[in-house]
């Protein structure tokens, strides 16, 4: 089986792990994502890139990477206030990227809606390459329905550009909880765009005063936004979701209520969300531990993701098949494209 990863992520060239989160998190799991921690050490991002595309190319599952960066926070006046040196990879990085590595990185861009020259922009990027857009607006601190953003989503419309918009919790970057809900589906929606909800709406902290149900298996207690993006999926035709991520353990839990809910999963999109971390042998799945102990073995980041996967989506699954940028080779397999 051969599958395209929806939902990766490039790093900022100024990348330098040094952050609370990134020393606590690559040194653990730098092995288990492929990457060296000493290289990190000595040069971040060349390090990155390297373990990135040598670990799809090297996957026995993972042929193919959508890969985006994330822009800059700006102000009401499209000035620039913040760009976080960890994740604010730009386009122009994501299609030096793809351009060495065009056998397996499909390009999408990152263009905050607050940029003036916005619209240009996405004709620009269209013309060299990128295949989609992704939206960190809890990052960005923008509610996506403001009505100035009507021409930005008539244009991806126009252009077929299928828009990945971040929804749930964020713990990796400083993020504005009022722009996570699924609400912010709604103007692109209405403007026909085809969205990608990422994560499945799934992990954030519900139950504060009972910690313990963000944790269970039990699916009264899983997020509200999944259960709302269940039903918009089978009343939204332009509404997909990817499960990107969803390992971590507050998302992990619902795996096994997900892979029952048939009727959705023709709306489904397989991802990673590399270079997030996760965990095999320590999670909320409902997998017996020989199980979890035999793919925490696999050695390949990509296909020790989709074997765990598999386990809820067995090969054959439309979700790996599934089409969501033109001239793909998986559309000249003849799969559906969306």
């Amino acid at each position: 089986m051969k599958t395209i990863d929806i939902h990766t992520h490039l790093l900022s060239p100024e990348v330098s792990f040094d952050r609370f989160y990134d020393r606590i998190a690559m040194r653990p799991f730098g092995k288990g994502l492929g990457i060296d921690y000493e290289a990190l050490a000595r040069n971040p991002y060349v390090a990155y890139v390297s373990a990135l595309t040598n670990s799809v190319r090297n996957s026995q599952q993972v042929e193919k990477l959508c890969l985006f960066g994330v822009d800059s926070r700006l102000d009401h006046k499209g000035r620039e206030i913040h760009r976080d040196k960890t994740v604010c990879a730009t386009t122009e990085d994501v299609l030096d990227v793809a351009n060495e590595y065009a056998d397996c990185i499909i390009p999408f861009f990152s263009i905050n809606p607050l940029r003036p020259n916005a619209l240009e922009l996405i004709d620009e990027y269209i013309e060299r390459g990128c295949k989609g857009a992704k939206f960190l607006q809890i990052y960005w601190g923008v509610d996506l329905n403001d009505p100035r953003f009507g021409p930005y989503y008539e244009k991806l419309k126009e252009k077929g550009i299928p828009l990945i918009i971040h929804i749930g919790s964020e713990y990796s970057i400083d993020s504005f909880a009022e722009y996570e809900r699924i609400e912010m589906l709604r103007q692109p929606l209405e403007a026909g765009v085809k969205v990608i909800a990422a994560h499945m709406g799934l992990e954030r902290v519900e139950h504060k005063a009972m910690i313990w149900r963000n944790l269970s298996k039990k699916p009264a207690y899983f997020d509200k936004d999944y259960y709302r993006l269940l039903e918009l999926l089978g009343s939204e035709e332009n509404l997909y979701a990817d499960i990107s991520a969803i390992l971590a353990p507050l998302r992990a839990r619902a795996l096994r209520h997900l892979s029952e809910q048939t009727q959705v999963h023709h709306k489904l999109l397989f991802g990673t969300d590399y270079p997030v971390p996760f965990t095999v042998s320590l999670n909320t799945y409902d997998m017996p531990r020989t199980k979890r102990r035999k793919i925490k073995r696999i050695e390949n980041p990509f296909d020790r993701y989709t074997a765990a996967i598999m386990e809820y989506f067995p090969e054959g699954h439309g979700i790996y098949s599934r089409c969501f940028v033109k001239n793909t080779y998986l559309e000249n397999q003849g799969c559906p494209a969306i």
